[in-house]
């Protein structure tokens, strides 16, 4: 039996030390990733607005220029640039105009103040990227914004201006994590506290942080908003389980012929201001349509089927090019000892279409048999090879 090393007197604390270091660098890098990037959007939303304000002309052109320039920026930098959300940045910089940014940021004094939006009236020094054509000192900007992008795009959603400035304020006190933020304007957090005789302990209570709140830095930089700002890919699985069993089904239809080609694992895909992901995303070569594909490890229900919907109308929209069929959906759950596969067919235009999917389409019943085997053979895995990772030699990177 190997005996363990006698470790040095203090080796505990410069172990702990080294941790320490370790962790505030991590959070460090991660709120200087998400302080430039949120910088860098309102900039780009100040140079939208000012060069539509340029003239009557730039201005009739409005929506055309926001889509040229996400087409033209998509090839550049990623799909984080598309038009939607340029929209979204030219709506951040009108939101959070110079003066309501001194008001609610913890940026030192000392810096020089962020150019005011252009229907605000002041005549000061020039400001911090104050013409279309200078470069921003985006360091100097970025102090301005104490919050993540995220919570800003959450903010975003609130019209209420007061309700607005009343989040930021409160997430700014209490440090709140970005679920904290959806968790308190989802439950109306403002308008309950306006009716209370309590207020002050409204707000006392508003501090405590629950379990699921905290975001690790691991977590921040797999925000798929960094992501896309990175130009990043996501890898990100939930489980080890969902994630193999993706794997098996991923190999299982590539085996059952040449009918199934893979697109896609993990898609992500944005509606409104929450994302989402497809598991797998195949193209069927026969029925000349996308198959998407949703995992669940639990129980069937009509959720499931609403959220497919969903999908599937994103994915007609955004994903189906010229001359293809309407997409499919596939909804696999894998709750143990009672897996279920369902499609999702209500989206098609017509019965004849969808009988001819229903023939040609494999018959659910052998992705349920395929599930349970798959199952069962990854849990006897994890019982005999406790420490392995299920995924094996190949693991996830080699479906991306």
């Amino acid at each position: 039996m190997t005996q363990e090393p006698i470790l040095p007197t203090g080796y505990s604390d410069i172990h702990s030390g080294i941790v320490e270091v370790l962790e505030t660098a991590r959070h460090t890098a991660a709120r200087s990733v998400n302080a430039l990037m949120t910088a860098s959007y309102w900039e780009i939303g100040r140079r939208i607005v000012e060069f539509e304000q340029g003239g009557k002309e730039r201005a009739e052109y409005g929506e055309a220029l926001i889509k040229r320039l996400g087409d033209d920026l998509s090839r550049q930098f990623g799909r984080g640039f598309g038009w939607r959300n340029l929209t979204q940045m030219r709506s951040f910089y009108l939101a959070w105009a110079a003066g309501h940014i001194l008001q609610t940021a913890s940026a030192n004094s000392s810096t020089q103040p962020i150019l005011q939006t252009p229907s605000a009236k002041s005549g000061g020094a020039p400001a911090v990227g104050s013409h279309a054509k200078q470069s921003p000192d985006l360091v100097a900007l970025a102090a301005r914004f104490p919050l993540p992008w995220s919570a800003y795009v959450r903010l975003l959603s609130v019209r209420n201006e007061a309700a607005r400035t009343f989040y930021e304020t409160e997430a700014l006190r209490c440090g709140w994590s970005v679920r904290q933020l959806d968790r308190q304007i989802g439950s109306q957090f403002y308008e309950r506290i306006a009716l209370s005789k309590n207020k002050a302990a409204m707000l006392k209570k508003a501090e405590q942080v629950e379990p699921h709140d905290r975001i690790t830095p691991e977590e921040t930089i797999k925000d798929p908003f960094v992501l896309e700002f990175l130009n990043l890919k996501d890898e990100y699985s939930e489980s080890d389980l969902e994630d193999a069993l993706i794997q098996h089904l991923a190999d299982f239809l590539l085996e059952l012929g040449d009918d199934f080609a893979f697109v896609g694992r993990q898609r992500r895909l944005r509606l409104d201001d929450t994302w989402f992901r497809i598991d797998l995303l195949f193209f069927h070569r026969r029925l000349k349509c996308l198959v998407v594909i949703d995992l669940k490890v639990g129980k069937f229900s009509h959720a499931d089927a609403g959220q497919m919907h969903m999908y599937l109308n994103y994915a007609r929209e955004h994903w189906t090019k010229p001359g293809e069929n309407p997409p499919v959906g596939l909804i696999l759950c894998a709750a143990k000892g009672a897996a279920e596969a369902h499609y999702a067919l209500e989206n098609l235009p017509n019965k004849v279409l969808a009988a001819e999917y229903q023939t040609v389409l494999p018959d659910e019943k052998v992705f349920v048999e395929e599930l349970e085997r798959s199952r069962r053979e990854l849990e006897a895995r994890r019982i005999t090879e406790p420490d392995s990772v299920l995924l094996g030699e190949n693991g996830a990177e080699d479906a991306q």
